[in-house]
């Protein structure tokens, strides 16, 4: 047996023990390698994981987006559709235009295949108006079985819209069935007179399912169908109105044209027979005024004071009733035309002096003051002076009739814009509105304390105005009670310098 010293086995041991450590050191290295291998894998395998999830995300996004974007892209194309549609309807006002205008190319824009619009006529019962997909057999066979369903026809009139996507299970069945489609919109026709018919479209099973959008395009296509047809109706009231109320107007027209032909007929006869009678009046008041002035004379003898008396009453009234004949003669001449007015140059302001110089003892005798203004710009016209003078007399004695004591009366004349214009006034006591409205009938007088009292004709005024009238002037009057009145005329004078000329 070998004898191996100690330090050499001590030596030996020592190293096999540092070889160990050794192997042990790189074995535990090489372990806390794997373990950090190990968990490098599982960390990528969780970021490849979360990678597949994200991915798996945007595609869902972006076919989400995709079938959004296709959506809106509908929607707008509808919109733009209905935009259309709704343009072209509502320019017509005739009822079979408006349904000839919603055509199938239209309709193919708003997104359906099939189309029906049913409108209720005079009799109640559905006729087909539009269809688009449909026999004409189709749209009888609809229309007949739609009016049995009693429960739904109601619902639908009271504003209801169905659709495949919200109606209850029993009303879709039996749409489904009457229509034979899977897809669909009916929503009503409202107008200002309630449901007077329906809106239909569809699509086929297999087409894209019907939106909320699509049903909110319908009704609203609906409810323009509806007020086009109210203004076509509205139109064709308002239009056939007009022709009957052109009809009664043309009639009514034709009465009153005839019964103005009877009126000037009968003015005419009126004056004919007023000149008529004047005339055969005249000459017994002539011989009547003449034998009344010889007796007064005494040439055929003494006559007595009392019979004097008599005769001059007889001369006072003759002569009142030669100035009625005139009168009645100038107003009958007037209103036939036979009077020619002499036109002439004539200064205005010379005829209201005149008018002053002769009316002063009246004016006079009841103290009243007189104003005259004129206008300094009033040109020298052509007119009748003889006739303008007979208009004022009438109106300034008239005015002085009723004027009390210490009253006054302006006669004031202006220039304006080619007429004069020319107005009386007193402060006399007035006179109400409704009397102003007869003021210038012939005969017509007002009811008050001083004609009462004073005698008259009541042709003063009218002859007055039918002499204005006879220049193409107007005249009218202005009064307030116990305040005083104004009568007042105006008279053009262009077109008689024309003449003139």
């Amino acid at each position: 047996m070998l004898n191996i010293p100690t330090y050499i086995l001590f030596f030996a041991g020592f190293v096999f023990f540092i070889f160990l450590g050794i192997i042990a050191f790189l074995f535990i290295g090489k372990n806390d390698e794997l373990n950090q291998s190990r968990e490098t894998v599982e960390k990528m395998k969780k970021s490849f994981q979360a990678l597949d999830d994200q991915a798996k995300l945007i595609v869902q996004t972006d076919l989400e987006l995709n079938k959004a974007q296709e959506a809106l892209d509908k929607r707008f194309a509808g919109l733009d559709a209905l935009q259309k549609t709704s343009r072209l309807i509502s320019t017509s006002l005739e009822e079979n235009e408006i349904f000839r205008r919603l055509d199938q190319s239209l309709m193919a824009e708003l997104g359906f295949e099939k189309n029906l619009i049913l409108v209720y006529d005079d009799n109640n019962q559905l006729n087909c108006r539009v269809h688009i997909g449909f026999s004409q057999e189709d749209t009888k066979y609809i229309a007949m079985n739609l009016q049995k369903e009693d429960d739904l026809v109601s619902a639908i009139k009271e504003g209801n819209t169905f659709s495949s996507i919200n109606s209850p299970l029993s009303r879709r069945e039996i749409i489904v069935r009457i229509f034979s489609v899977e897809n669909f919109v009916l929503t009503p026709i409202l107008t200002q007179h309630g449901c007077i018919g329906y809106v239909f479209v569809g699509n086929r099973s297999n087409a894209e399912p019907i939106t909320e959008g699509d049903e909110e395009l319908i009704s609203i296509l609906a409810n323009q169908v509806g007020q086009s047809l109210d203004n076509a109706h509205l139109f064709s009231e308002v239009f056939r109105s007009r022709q009957e109320l052109e009809s009664k107007v043309k009639d009514r027209t034709k009465e009153l044209e005839g019964a103005l032909a009877e009126v000037k007929n009968i003015s005419k006869t009126k004056s004919e027979f007023i000149s008529a009678v004047s005339h055969e009046l005249r000459t017994p008041l002539t011989s009547i005024k003449g034998y009344a002035s010889i007796l007064m004379t005494g040439k055929l003898g003494e006559v007595p004071e009392a019979v004097k008396d008599r005769l001059g009453k007889i001369n006072i009234h003759s002569d009142n009733l030669v100035k009625l004949i005139n009168d009645l003669l100038d107003i009958s001449r007037i209103e036939s035309g036979k009077v020619e007015m002499n036109f002439g140059r004539s200064n205005i302001g010379n005829i209201v002096e005149n008018v002053h110089d002769l009316l002063t003892p009246q004016l006079r005798d009841k103290n009243i003051q007189w104003e005259a203004i004129i206008d300094p710009k009033t040109p020298e016209t052509l007119l009748d002076s003889s006739q303008i003078e007979r208009v004022f007399i009438n109106l300034v004695g008239n005015a002085t009739k009723f004027t009390p004591s210490g009253g006054k009366i302006t006669v004031k004349v202006e220039f304006d814009n080619s007429v004069i214009k020319a107005e009386v006034t007193d402060t006399g006591i007035g006179m109400k509105e409704e009397d102003m409205a007869k003021l210038f009938s012939e005969f017509y007088r007002v009811d008050n304390q001083i004609n009462q009292t004073v005698k008259g004709t009541g042709l003063g005024l009218a002859l007055a105005k039918k002499i204005v009238e006879a220049h193409q002037g107007k005249m009218g009057v202005t009064s307030k009670v116990n305040v005083g009145t104004t009568f007042y005329f105006s008279l053009p004078i262009k077109q008689y310098f024309e003449k003139e000329k």
